[in-house]
């Protein structure tokens, strides 16, 4: 019947509620008699006059103060206090009336007061229980909820609610013994341990942490108390998004991807960061990339003189330079944000614009990272990763840059794909130059006298998985749940060692405030993560459950697809051993052996040769003999 009143059209709904309220007006009238006179009442004479004066005068009033615009399935507040002010505006109008017929005939003057009365009750009472008729009516059973946390934040969750229609609200969760057993607006707050009974016997659907103040510790206990349950868990803001003191329903949101990882940040020196940054003209390539972008985002905060964008997409490059130009104006940040299309592999374009704006410290996150597209195309690889990184360093030797920083990753150490062993040579190339004399410097660049600057100090930051980024798994995983599967895993052994995005690049920014030069930087970045219970962690928080043969009712299937070209079972962040500890406590500085740069630079010639080819059988024998350790594991692609 709900689907049926809902499907009429607008203007039958506004005749159908006129009419509602003209036979209220009635009832109103004949009520106000009945009670007036002591007696049940039947109209007569001049009584008939007030019965046609009660309509005639509230409909109008009605339709002026809005009352048939209004939408009863969201009535609320606003339009009880509407109604009223409707029914008191119509009480001035019937009074003279009723003064009138007194005077007339003898109607009881106290109609003037107990009419409007009662015709508020009536109308004010069909919004309202037409409001709870018409709400009942959803295509879906409303998300049953606990709140974890009875405090000011919970308090101002549960009022949110009070107005939204998908959620029903059954009690709050808290570890404070004192709170247990007493209510909050008549719901009940429980102990932890008594919700896995409550969300059995009452069908809960979703959990929801507000717990803006916890630390990352507590939350991730929490979780894994309650991963176990089939409830979707879900969270709040930090406390300075909710500083505005007020929490919608729109807060609401899934986990954190740190959260999924299970252990806390790890948080950077940011004031040695700020001194390495401010008032520097700063040049970050692939800054529309996940980590460029980052990078970009937080060295804005650092307060540069002006930050340099390099991208060879244009839509990233259009996207980020909106971005920090929005992020710029917002933080009243006197920084000039200056977005530059081209490709590292450019290296004429790259030296006019080093040499035009003069950068102090360069960022090079410009990369080619998906493994299996590299593997599928290996002289881009190589030609983008390896030469790509070299004209980055002529570029800078030339321009007297100060600082540079090589974005690399965990896949350079004992690579099997081409993709990893492109990363490592990039290290070498670096590795080299930092070691070398006058030299061979002069021999990678020129400058103007022909005589040698001081060189630039070269660093590489290696890290493993970046959570959230392009190509990472969470955001496939999210896409497949949401699907209702399968979730597609390669290998139920497979593991790999994550940070989220802003911990990669605030690592990147502390290495290249930390660096001498040569410096190779290596995260400890605890254990790492099997991308199975990752899988099944997901599917967890999203309330529902693997479907296994143990299980076989279960809602989402996991599949094994097998190793793509070129990955590896396991990832490793060190080639060599005894590494160094740094100013940082989670921060290490690896010692790695390279190629000295004249012999590098024989290997690279032969490299660019092949790679400009295409010839896939030298690229990957030059990059065996460059890179101890590099494995492939899939025969060439001729």
């Amino acid at each position: 019947m709900q689907e049926i009143v809902l499907a009429w059209s607008r203007s039958r709904k506004r005749l159908v509620v006129v009419c509602l309220d003209v036979c209220l007006a009635l009832v109103a009238t004949w009520t106000a008699f009945t009670l007036r006179l002591d007696t049940w009442h039947w109209p007569i004479g001049a009584e008939w006059v007030v019965y046609a004066v009660a309509p005639l005068l509230s409909i109008p009033v009605f339709v002026k103060f809005g009352l048939y615009r209004a939408i009863f399935r969201y009535t609320g507040l606003a339009a009880i206090l509407a109604t009223s002010k409707a029914v008191a505006t119509y009480g001035l109008l019937f009074l003279p009336a009723v003064i009138g017929l007194y005077q007339w005939e003898g109607i009881p003057r106290s109609l003037s007061i107990l009419q409007p009365l009662l015709l508020l009750l009536l109308v004010a009472g069909s919004r309202t229980l037409a409001w709870h008729w018409l709400a009942a009516n959803t295509t879906r059973k409303p998300n049953r909820l606990l709140i974890y946390g009875a405090g000011s934040a919970g308090a101002q969750t549960a009022a949110a609610l009070a107005s939204a229609q998908q959620y029903t609200l059954l009690g709050f969760i808290d570890d404070d013994e004192r709170k247990a057993g007493r209510t909050i607006n008549r719901v009940p707050v429980m102990l932890p341990a008594a919700v896995p009974n409550f969300a059995s016997k009452f069908a809960v659907t979703d959990i929801l942490l507000a717990l803006p103040s916890a630390s990352r510790e507590r939350r991730n206990q929490i979780i894994e108390h309650l991963s176990a349950l089939p409830v979707r868990i879900r969270t709040l803001p930090g406390l300075t998004d909710l500083a505005s003191g007020r929490v919608t329903v729109q807060d609401f949101r899934d986990l954190d991807i740190e959260d999924l990882l299970g252990r806390s940040p790890i948080a950077p020196d940011l004031e040695l960061v700020a001194r390495n940054l401010a008032q520097k003209v700063v040049l970050v390539t692939g800054a529309g990339g996940s980590i460029g972008g980052e990078l970009c985002r937080q060295i804005v905060q650092q307060g540069p003189s002006q930050i340099l964008l390099i991208d060879h997409s244009e839509f990233a490059l259009y996207r980020i330079h909106q971005e920090l130009e929005i992020l710029i104006e917002r933080g009243g940040l006197s920084v000039r944000a200056v977005p530059l299309l081209t490709s590292v592999r450019n290296f004429e374009r790259i030296s006019e614009i080093c040499g035009t704006y003069k950068p102090e410290l360069i960022y090079h996150a410009a990369a080619y990272k998906h493994v299996p597209m590299v593997e599928a195309n290996p002289s881009e690889g190589i030609l983008n990763n390896v030469f790509g990184t070299l004209n980055m360093a002529r570029a800078a030797l030339a321009a007297e840059v100060e600082h540079f920083v090589l974005v690399s990753t965990d896949k350079a150490v004992r690579p099997t794909n081409i993709m990893g062993a492109t990363k490592r040579v990039a290290e070498l190339v670096l590795q080299a130059l930092a070691s070398s004399g006058d030299a061979a410097i002069a021999e990678v660049c020129v400058f103007e006298d022909g005589a040698p600057r001081p060189t630039t100090r070269f660093s590489m930051v290696r890290f493993g998985n970046v959570l959230g980024s392009s190509g990472s798994v969470v955001p496939l995983f999210r896409s497949q749940i949401a699907k209702k599967g399968p979730v597609t895993v390669t290998h139920p052994e497979v593991t790999r060692y994550f940070m989220t995005i802003p911990e990669a690049a605030q690592l990147v920014l502390q290495a290249g405030a930390m660096a001498e030069g040569g410096d190779l930087f290596v995260l400890d970045m605890g254990a790492p993560v099997k991308i199975l219970d990752l899988a099944k962690r997901m599917v967890s928080l999203a309330g529902l459950t693997v479907r296994s043969e143990t299980r076989p009712t279960g809602d989402i299937e996991i599949v094994f697809s097998g190793l793509r070209p070129g990955e590896k079972l396991f990832e490793e962040l060190l080639i060599g051993e005894n590494p160094l500890p740094t100013s940082h406590p989670r921060i290490i500085r690896a010692r790695e052996d390279f190629m000295a740069w004249p012999d590098l630079k024989i290997h690279l010639q032969k490299l660019l040769s092949a790679a400009r080819s295409d010839n896939i059988v030298a690229m990957k024998d030059l990059l065996r003999l460059l890179v101890p350790g590099y494995a492939p594991e899939t025969p060439s692609i001729e």
